[in-house]
This record gives C-alpha cells, structure tokens and sequence, in this order.
C-alpha cells in the first residue's frame, strides 16, 4: 500500500539460505552421506506493505524508488525460515505492476516467479486505483477543515471508494493472483490483508497525529476491511492462502503509542513514510506469517 503526502494537499509512499552436501570420509563413494536439499525459493512480490518502505535500512539491491526495507517481513521471515529469497516488493505498486514495469528499470514482478519457486508472499491491492491513496487524503484534508468534528470524508464520498474495490480492485486481484499461479505452479501463495490504520473508534489525542474527524474513523475502518475481504475472496478463489491480520494487529494501529504501534502516523512518527509499518510491524507480520503457513 502507498499513502504518501503531498505538499499540495496537506497529509498523505536476500538473505540466502543455502546447505552443502556432507560427505563421510571413511565410507565409499557410493555410501556417499545424500546431499540436503537446498533452501526453499522464496519469492516475496508486492507494495510498501511487503517492502517495509519507511524503515531503515535501506535495501541496496532494490531500486530506490521502491524505498524497500532490509527489515521488512519477507527479509524476517526469510531468515527465521531458513529460505532462499528473491525481493521483488516496491513501495506503490498495483496489480498491474507484476506483469509491467513499475519503474524504469524494474522488472515485472512475475519475472521472478518460476517452476522451482516453492513459496511466494506479498501485500497488493491497496493501490489500485489510487483507492486508499485518496482515501486517506481525503479524508485528512476534510478532518483538518472540521477540525476534526462530524463525518466530512464519508458526507463527501460516501460509498464511492468501497465501488472502486467491488468494481476494479477485486477483479484485478483475482486476475493477477492466476498469473502467479501461472507462473509458479508448485509454489504455495500467500495474501496477506492489511494491517489495521486506524482504530475500530475514535481515540483521545489521535486527531494531532492522524487528522481524520472523529466520525470518519469508522468509515475509514469500514473500507480497509472491505479491501481485506476482497483480497480475502480473490486469495480463496485462485487458491492461495489468506494470511488474515486483523485480530493480531488490533490494537497496534497508529493511533497507539510508540512502542505499541505497528503503524506509525501522518506526524510524529517514526518512519519517513507515514502510516505505513514500522520495524516492529514488519516484525509481526512476519510472525503471522510464519503461524498461517507452519514455519515456525
């Protein structure tokens, strides 16, 4: 996902892990102790989410438009998993970005998928359409001119970003998912929803950091779980597996404390992308991760 600011309008963007063969001295070479089998190809594809944009350090292998993190999930989970990963995320892809080039120089994401990629993760659909992208400037903009008072966000758009995902976002997914499995047909895929932003209700002292009006929080919570059950349907539908974090992140969205968060604000926060994760919720999904798919 990539929710950036822009001056314009106020608010708002490999470890390897591989195994030689040991052979015994003593014994002859037909008696030859067999190799391990090497590290698991690990592919981890999509947005800012998945790329950990924000959070230093910085990969030096990724271009740097895609602002993608040594610390992000994939890199965690790699390491904790002992598999061999390829990093294609990039901060402010969509859908249309796994089979085009996002950036000059960058490669279609799906050029990194093949018959012997055993595991692919990512993070997408955010992006499609700008959707949450205006969302959420949107709604920031309408927050500072009440002050934060009433529901301006969803007086102004009402269901208009909730129709993009049922009408573009979700069929872009599906169809985009089929590809990966196109590409990698003995890889086992995994979705991940989006993380909580904003609380389930308006939290004390949160408007300075985040400047959605009180009455426009739920609104905004209401369209991220309509994203995640969308991702959630097209992951069901291609046979990929859904790796849902709306229980776990509850509570650590960025209107909690540092420390707490997983999500840091549009002030004051940690990261020099705002209302992304942090390193301590790159961390966690990676945990989540790892539980949905048995590699703990």
């Amino acid at each position: 996902m990539r929710i950036t600011t822009r001056p314009a309008r106020g608010i708002a963007a490999a470890l390897a892990a591989g195994t030689l063969a040991v052979l015994s001295l003593n014994a002859p070479a037909a008696q030859a102790a067999p190799a391990r089998s090497a590290a698991q190809s690990y592919v981890a594809m999509g947005d800012s989410y998945s790329a950990g944009s924000g959070i230093l350090p910085l990969d030096p292998s990724a271009a740097l438009l895609c602002v993608r993190s040594t610390a992000n999930y994939p890199h965690v989970l790699a390491a904790r998993a002992g598999l061999a990963l390829t990093d294609v995320t990039c901060g402010g892809a969509q859908t249309k970005d796994f089979a085009g080039a996002q950036y000059p120089g960058v490669a279609p994401q799906l050029d990194a998928l093949s018959g012997s990629t055993g595991l692919v993760t990512m993070t997408i659909g955010g992006n499609d359409n700008n959707t949450f992208i205006d969302a959420i400037l949107a709604c920031g903009s309408a927050g500072i001119a009440t002050l934060g008072f009433g529901h301006p966000c969803q007086s102004l758009y009402g269901s208009t970003f909730d129709d993009q995902v049922d009408n573009s976002t979700y069929q872009a997914l599906r169809s985009t998912l089929a590809a990966v499995r196109a590409k990698a047909p003995n890889a086992r895929v995994a979705v991940l929803g989006y993380p909580w932003i904003v609380p389930a209700a308006p939290v004390a002292g949160c408007f300075a950091k985040l400047p959605i009006a009180s009455g426009d929080v739920p609104y905004l919570r209401d369209l991220q779980t309509h994203l995640n059950a969308a991702v959630r349907r097209a992951a069901a539908e291609t046979g990929a597996t859904y790796v849902d974090v709306s229980g776990v992140s509850e509570g650590h969205d960025a209107c909690a404390p540092a420390g707490t968060r997983w999500i840091e604000p549009v002030l004051f926060g940690t990261n020099f992308v705002p209302v992304h994760p942090n390193a301590l919720g790159e961390s966690k999904l990676a945990d989540r991760t790892a539980a949905v798919l048995g590699l703990s």
